[in-house]
């Protein structure tokens, strides 16, 4: 979905994602990513905790667990080898790819070839 049709969505309220099963997608995005919920006869799109209604597609591994979106993206100084980010670029690639050895020499974080070429990132906890 472009990026301009997502201003139309509101934040859904938590409640009301809670009461009842509702479908939702997941848009994983290189950058960021965002959930969605079909609520009622629309589209919601669900803020997270920042009350941001995209987030920052990073997860750290840390001493006390594991953080995501903002917070991961503030581990990117302090932590480099344990926070990891745009891994949707491995996504069905081999790790003998050109694109894929390519990002592997800018990333911080290690990237293993692991069983049938696939590229494994590989974080301490």
């Amino acid at each position: 979905m472009p990026i301009s049709d997502r201003r139309s969505f509101h934040a859904a309220p938590e409640v009301a994602v809670k009461k009842r099963k509702v479908p939702v997608g997941i848009d994983l995005g290189t950058t960021y990513s965002c959930v969605a919920a079909w609520v009622g006869d629309s589209v919601r799109t669900i803020s997270n905790e920042f009350g941001n209604l995209i987030t920052p597609s990073y997860v750290s591994f840390t001493d006390s667990g594991r953080v995501v979106g903002e917070a991961a993206m503030a581990q990117v100084t302090t932590n480099p080898k344990n926070t990891v980010y745009e891994t949707k670029r491995l996504i069905g690639r081999r790790f003998s790819d050109p694109l894929v050895q390519h990002d592997i020499k800018r990333w911080p974080f290690k990237v293993v070839c692991g069983p049938g070429d696939k590229p494994l990132i590989e974080v301490t906890e």
